[in-house]
């Protein structure tokens, strides 16, 4: 057991992607873990979800950030409304995202994330233009480790 909460567990697994530290995250997770985006099929299991996030380790012009907006738990079960941010190169998108994360024993068993597509192509049109004109990118302050 840990004495860390669900919202604690949850954030450090945020974070740690954030920072591009895929094996950190990791230990958040439970082997069995269900990662679903919605409306996508779901990824069973840490080695198949690690292999999602295998290219921030590899390919440092990919990467996540985040900004929670607002998060919440009842028991093990944690709601977050976040401004999520995906980078490839020079493109940068951001967008609305809900995820709703289960958290049994310390680990995340169940992660689903809800984003709308019509919000995510927007972020990909002003990630496009951002490339193309610097200036108009604006990029989400970068995660640091606690002290």
């Amino acid at each position: 057991m840990t004495s860390q909460t669900p919202i604690d567990i949850v954030t450090t697994f945020l974070d740690d992607l954030a920072r591009s530290d895929t094996a950190a995250a990791l230990e958040n997770v439970d082997e069995n873990i269900a990662y679903t985006n919605v409306s996508l099929p779901t990824v069973h299991g840490k080695r198949k979800v690690a292999g999602i996030f295998s290219g921030m380790d590899r390919y440092s012009w990919v990467g996540f950030n985040y900004r929670m907006v607002n998060v919440t738990a009842d028991g093990p079960v944690v709601l977050t409304e976040r401004v999520d941010e995906l980078r490839f190169g020079p493109v940068v998108m951001q967008f609305w995202v809900c995820g709703r994360f289960e958290v049994r024993e310390g680990r995340i068993t169940v992660w689903r994330d809800y984003f709308d597509y019509y919000d995510m192509t927007k972020a990909l049109v002003r990630g496009l233009l951002g490339a193309v004109i610097p200036p108009l990118r604006k990029p989400l302050p970068p995660k640091v480790v606690a002290v």
